[in-house]
């Protein structure tokens, strides 16, 4: 016990300063499309259900739904586009950092001390683009702790294998 030390931090390092790389561009393409297939059935669905025989005291109140229905999406589409620029990630020798968020900006660094496994996913229009995503799981968790969507497979794969020989060194 007499080696034992825990001296003060006087300078905090900076990762802020670190250079982070964007996604790849492709992948706002795979969002607006997996978007619109969200909306678009949700739009049949308004149709089917304003053509219904429905009361009187409704039917004034369509042209509401639908400019709502599509102020909605517009703004939606909007934070996705406005939010994609701001998706960045950072391998560094020791860690690996996340950033994104538009309102609720948010950055997360994992340590590779504390990996236990690396998954890549790809769904299909993100194959479609040969993009995949990178989840990264630490100990005590069931989901994943940092997941990096929108990176091209190849760098995805050599991603994964940099962390593996990092985690067995």
């Amino acid at each position: 016990m007499e080696n034992f030390k825990n001296e003060v931090v006087t300078e905090l390092p900076e990762i802020t300063k670190v250079e982070f790389q964007h996604i790849h561009k492709n992948y706002l393409k795979v969002i607006l499309i997996n978007t619109f297939l969200v909306f678009i059935p949700l739009l049949i669905g308004l149709i089917f259900f304003t053509n219904r025989n429905l009361s009187e005291s409704f039917t004034e109140y369509i042209t509401l739904v639908y400019a709502l229905f599509f102020v909605v999406f517009i703004l939606i589409f909007f934070f996705l586009i406005l939010g994609f620029s701001r998706r960045k990630y950072a391998l560094r020798d020791l860690d690996i950092s996340y950033k994104s968020g538009v309102i609720v900006k948010t950055m997360t660094t994992v340590p590779f001390s504390r990996i236990q496994h690396i998954e890549i996913d790809e769904g299909p229009i993100s194959r479609y683009f040969g993009l995949a995503s990178l989840s990264v799981y630490t100990a005590g968790d069931s989901s994943d702790d940092l997941e990096i969507k929108g990176i091209e497979k190849e760098e995805a794969l050599r991603i994964k294998e940099f962390i593996s020989s990092k985690i067995n060194e």
